[in-house]
Formats: structure tokens, sequence, C-alpha cells
């Protein structure tokens, strides 16, 4: 009885059930700006570090540099990936629960 319960149950997302939705949207598209400028800073700053390093004949400071450029590109990456991200496994968990 209890499985003929679950088969039926359809639920879809609400964007007018709960005050505030569009003011959270505007804040998560506002923190994402604020990720995308601070990972463009964090290239340029990474890349100075690459530079300085790389002039100095310092290694070390060089491939700090170096890992920074790859982590701020990699921030970028997620920051604009995000939504496609999570609009894409929800779709795959719709059609799990279609299936």
């Amino acid at each position: 009885m209890a499985t003929g319960l679950i088969g039926g149950i359809s639920i879809d997302p609400n964007t007018s059930g709960l005050p505030g939705i569009d003011q959270l949207k505007s804040i998560v598209g506002a923190l994402m700006t604020v990720g995308l400028i601070c990972a463009v800073l964090g290239v340029i700053v990474s890349a100075i570090v690459w530079a300085l390093g790389a002039n100095s004949s310092n290694p070390q400071l060089a491939g700090r540099g170096k890992t920074g450029v790859l982590v701020a590109l990699g921030a970028a990456i997620i920051c604009g990936a995000s939504v496609t991200a999570v609009n894409f496994f929800w779709d795959v968990g719709q059609a799990v629960a279609a299936g």
C-alpha cells in the first residue's frame, strides 16, 4: 500500500509558494557576480605572482602563482556552470523518478 502512495506523488518546484523567492534569486545572482569578479581578481594576482616568481628565479613562488591561476579559473568554471549543472542533475533526477 505504501508503494502505491509513493508512486502517485508528483511534486514540482513552486516559484510562488514562499514570499521572497524573487529576492533570493536576485541575491544568488549577485553572489555569482561577486564570485566571478573574485575569480578574475584571483587570476590577475596569481599571474603577477607567477611572473614575479619566474623573473626572480624563484620556482616556489612561480609554482604558487600557477596553482593560483588554475584555482581561480576552476572557481570561474564552477560559478559559471553551477546553474546548468543543477538543472542537468534535476533533469536526471526527474528521469529517474519517471522511470
